[in-house]
């Protein structure tokens, strides 16, 4: 019984033990360096099956560039900053804001992080060694390795000395519980529908009491910093009166605001007519505090933002809290009211919430209910209203994120923006709608990117600043900085840097470094400089071979790793960082939600791999839409079926040709004079021609899926048909046939099925150690004659409409038939034989018509026929004895039978030497007291013996 994981598991000793990996590195490489990038990934926990896929792409590539001649080094990377490991040793420390890390101290904090970095390397390699990936991890780069982290440094100083980055105050978006900021992607990724609280809230107009502006937010939390109201210039207001109160607000929301309520419309209202006036605020906390820009405190405003989509028409403005807000309040010079933390809380000026978290993480509405029950106490609410919307939370910790006016540093992808397109357009994508779709769109729609993060376990901002004079210092390497400063540096993290300082150049002042660290997007992005120290190692070889050639990730990169590679390359080479990317879809679990360990909705990969081998996965996965941006419900029935119906048949058509080898056959094939051979050796180029420009387009799926239909036509058309040829003497031509294709295939399969090509490639004596050692094949073009595929495709076709025609007449394919009369074929006599011989019939007659290919039978069966037909039963029911008997194709037989039907007794009479050559027999003679079978519902004695 064929045990492919056992196999593979030999295969992997065999690669280990006799170091294949490292010998196809060191192999003649006559067209030189082919690059790929591989992103890293965390090692917080156990691979899943997204990394799976991904690696499975970073593996085919390279073993096919390797065998075309290039030497593809495929160094391993770890991604090991940032909030992920962060996170994991918060929890373990059970600090609840970053405040708490500060207490028990950075250097303890971030010691820690580097202890868990690597915590599941182990699994990670375990693995990735038994799912066939080839990926250099002992000579691997991390993002915390001081080399990597220098160049980093080069990265930022780069972009500092042309201009690119400068600091900012915007409005971004932050989480209160990291208390840093997020990138454009990062906030995009934490998108998820949530309930939440809105109200409408009454402003009165302090030269009309009892008038009151009405005003619609969903941030009930942002009004004690309320600042000015805003309207739209062109949207036409009215004042009502409803019980005994007056209110104003945009006409075309009336009736909806008004919904169940008594009003009368008292006149229309210029938005102009409103500029200027004053409201009282809501809250009196700010009254009385210094605040610059106080004249133009709690005033209408008119703002070409404010629509009628939503609410009132009229907009509370908070430029603490909003990016229109903020433009707005540098616009009119408005005061800047900051009532809430970083830390999410409110400030003590807010006196009646003081302390209370705006967006708690488990009860996000908390505080929002708060200030509604104040103000509607001092029916100062107009209407409470609940409502579902999609709200951002931090891709890692998951609390609610705040739009939050706060510093940055920056770099200016607006101004790269004109290049980085057009630096795009030399980039090849699979699939090819994702480079104007998702990426295109992405890139067109870029913002200016904020860097700067502050937390504690990354690459630090390599700035430092006089704290007198304010004069900065950017370094872009360490040996600058261990000359000014004197000190000599081992470490970049930031428990040790921020002790580094030196006396400032144009004052007495102290110079030290700014306390940020950097996004690891940065880290990520300047993944191509950094794993070669660039530039202060490797310079002359990084840049023969930039831009790379290839990199495949999933497709939330397209916003990330992918993004932010091409904005730095676009920046600092003025060029695409890649050639060409694959990208990868979500793998689901079956019923089509994400993967969950909670939920144990999906197999353990290492499970599957123990059960069907790791290349059942590697094809299942490299023929199925994931290879092509769509998400793919894994499904294991689908592993089970390319175990079944292309491994074992592949396995099983190795073992057919081992039973008959001699040995001492060769590949050299001079003349090929059967219309099968001929036919296999065409659709073998065939084969490889294909897979070859699939292979050169990156396309994954067009290389692999045309093998599965080759093995099944190798194995059911050509071997089957093959099988009396096999077992003849004269047998060398099929069975150097069959070495040569089944050596080519094991090279064609190499990248996809890499266990089951060598043990293929070595089970056949391939010249080399491996399969893997071996080049890629070129197309053989004396062996490829599209007549003949396309005459075999021609005669495969009549024997399934001949086969199909039995199956509705109801005879049997065992039962010979005079004739089958084919219209609309034109076909030489080697292909007729094919057809007589499968569709079981004296002769074929090809004959003209009009219409589309078509058959007919002649059903007349006369004695001669009929017992012919019984002589199949009866060679069918001796093959069976001798298949249960456990005989193998070296054990002759003796037949013994008895049988009082005419026609049978006829049959072993007349074709008695059929009967023992189709079985392996050398004796026939007739015995009694035999076991009863029935051929063709006829009773008849029959037995055999091993001789």
């Amino acid at each position: 019984m064929i045990k492919i994981p056992e196999i593979e598991e030999n295969i992997l000793k065999f690669w280990q033990d006799q170091d294949i990996f490292k010998k196809s590195l060191e192999k003649d490489s006559p067209k030189g360096d082919y690059v790929f990038y591989d992103g890293p990934p965390f090692a917080t926990g156990t691979p899943h099956y997204g990394n799976i896929v991904a690696s499975l792409m970073k593996d085919i590539v390279p073993r096919y560039w390797t065998m075309k001649g290039f030497h593809v080094d495929r160094k391993w990377g770890w991604d090991t900053h940032g909030l992920p490991i962060e996170n994991i040793v918060e929890q373990e420390m059970e600090t609840k804001s970053k405040k708490d890390i500060e207490d028990i101290g950075i250097d303890k904090f971030n010691e820690s992080c580097r202890s868990k970095v690597m915590m599941y390397a182990d699994e990670w390699r375990k693995v990735i060694d038994r799912f066939g990936r080839w990926a250099d991890m002992d000579n691997d780069y991390k993002t915390m390795d001081k080399e990597y982290m220098e160049s980093i440094w080069w990265v930022f100083k780069s972009l500092w000395d042309k201009g690119l980055i400068y600091e900012g105050y915007k409005s971004m978006h932050i989480c209160p519980r990291c208390e840093t900021t997020l990138s454009q992607h990062e906030v995009t990724e934490g998108y998820q529908d949530v309930q939440d609280l809105s109200g409408i809230f009454k402003f009165e107009l302090e030269d009309e009491p009892g008038t009151y502006i009405l005003a619609w937010t969903t941030t009930p939390w942002t009004l004690p910093g309320n600042v000015v109201l805003a309207l739209g210039e062109e949207i036409e207001y009215v004042k009502v009166e409803s019980e005994n109160e007056k209110y104003i607000l945009a006409k075309q929301n009336l009736e909806n605001i008004f919904e169940n309520k008594e009003y009368k419309i008292l006149e229309t209202v210029k938005a102009k007519d409103l500029e200027g006036k004053k409201y009282i605020s809501l809250f009196d906390y700010y009254l009385d505090k210094n605040i610059e820009n106080k004249e133009n405190l709690y005033k209408i405003y008119l703002a070409d933002f404010v629509t009628v989509e939503d609410g009132t028409g009229v907009v509370h403005i908070a430029p603490a809290f909003g990016e229109d807000d903020m433009n707005l309040g540098k616009e009119k010079n408005l005061p800047f009211i900051q009532h809430v933390k970083s830390n999410g809380r409110l400030t003590e000026d807010v006196k009646d919430f003081a302390g209370m978290e705006v967006k708690p993480k488990d009860a996000p509405m908390s505080t929002d209910k708060k200030v509604l029950e104040y103000l509607d106490k001092k029916k100062l609410v107009f209407k409470e209203i609940p409502f579902t919307h999609s709200y951002p939370s931090c891709w890692r910790c998951e609390s609610p994120l705040l739009n939050y006016a706060t510093s940055s540093l920056f770099v200016k992808v607006t101004d790269i923006k004109p290049r980085a397109l057009e630096t795009a357009k030399n980039i090849s994508w699979v699939p090819s709608h994702i480079k104007v779709g998702r990426f295109g769109q992405w890139l067109e729609g870029a913002r200016d990117w904020s860097i700067s993060r502050q937390r504690f376990w990354g690459s630090v901002i390599p700035i430092w600043q006089c704290d007198k004079c304010e004069e900065k210092r950017v370094f872009g390497g360490v040996e600058e900085l261990e000359k000014i400063s004197g000190e000599k540096i081992e470490d970049l993290h930031k428990h040790f840097m921020d002790k580094i300082t030196f006396k400032c150049e144009k004052c007495d002042g102290t110079m030290k470094r700014v306390p940020d660290v950097l996004d690891c997007w940065f880290e990520s992005g300047s993944m191509p400089y950094a794993q070669m120290h660039y530039p202060f190692e490797n310079k002359e070889k990084f840049e023969a071979n930039f831009p790379a050639e290839f990199i495949a990730e999933g497709v939330d990169q397209t916003r990330a790793w992918f993004y932010y590679t091409h904005v730095l390359a676009t920046a600092l080479k003025d060029s695409h960082a890649y050639k060409n990317v694959i990208v990868n879809g979500m793998v689901l679990a079956e019923d089509g939600k994400k993967m969950s360990k909670h939920l144990n909705n999906y197999p353990d990969p290492m499970e599957v791999i123990d059960k069907y081998g790791a290349d059942a996965i590697r094809y299942y996965l490299a023929t199925s839409q994931v290879m092509k941006a769509d998400d793919l419900s894994f499904s294991e029935k689908g592993v089970d079926e390319v175990y079944k119906k292309v491994l074992l048949i592949l396995y099983n058509v190795l073992s057919f040709y081992k039973m008959f080898e001699k040995g001492e056959e060769d590949i050299n094939i001079d003349k090929v004079d059967n219309v099968l051979d001929k036919w296999i050796l065409a659709k073998t180029e065939d084969l490889k021609n294909n897979v070859t420009k699939a292979y050169d387009n990156y396309d994954l799926i067009r290389a692999s899926r045309p093998v599965s239909e080759f093995i099944n036509e190798l194995s059911t058309w050509y071997v089957r048909r093959s099988r009396d040829r096999f077992k003849s003497e004269d047998n060398v031509q099929v069975l150097k046939v069959l070495r040569y294709v089944l050596l080519e295939l094991s090279k064609v399969i190499a990248p996809v099925m890499p266990f089951t090509a060598d043990h293929i490639y070595k089970e056949l004596k391939g010249e080399k150690e491996s399969v893997h050692l071996e080049e890629w094949s070129e197309t053989k073009q004396e062996f490829l004659d599209q007549k003949v595929i396309d005459y075999m495709e021609q005669t495969r076709k009549v024997v399934e409409l001949g086969l199909a025609k039995r199956a509705e007449l109801g005879i049997k394919v065992r039962q010979p038939l005079q004739k089958l009369e084919v219209k609309n074929c034109k076909l030489e006599d080697e292909y007729l034989e094919l057809i007589k011989d499968e569709v079981n019939v004296k002769e074929v007659v090809c004959v003209e018509g009009n219409e589309d290919l078509s058959v007919e039978l002649d059903t007349e069966i006369n004695e001669e026929l009929k017992q012919e037909g019984y002589l199949r039963e009866l060679v069918r029911t001796i093959n069976n004895l001798r298949k249960k008997t456990g005989l193998t194709i070296g054990d002759k037989i003796g037949i013994k039978y008895n049988t009082s039907d005419e026609t049978l007794k006829a049959v072993f009479e007349k074709f008695g030497e059929d009967l023992k050559k189709q079985t392996l027999a050398d004796e026939l003679s007739v015995s009694d007291d035999l076991e009863k079978v029935k051929v063709n519902n006829i009773e008849v004695g029959l037995g055999i013996d091993k001789k």
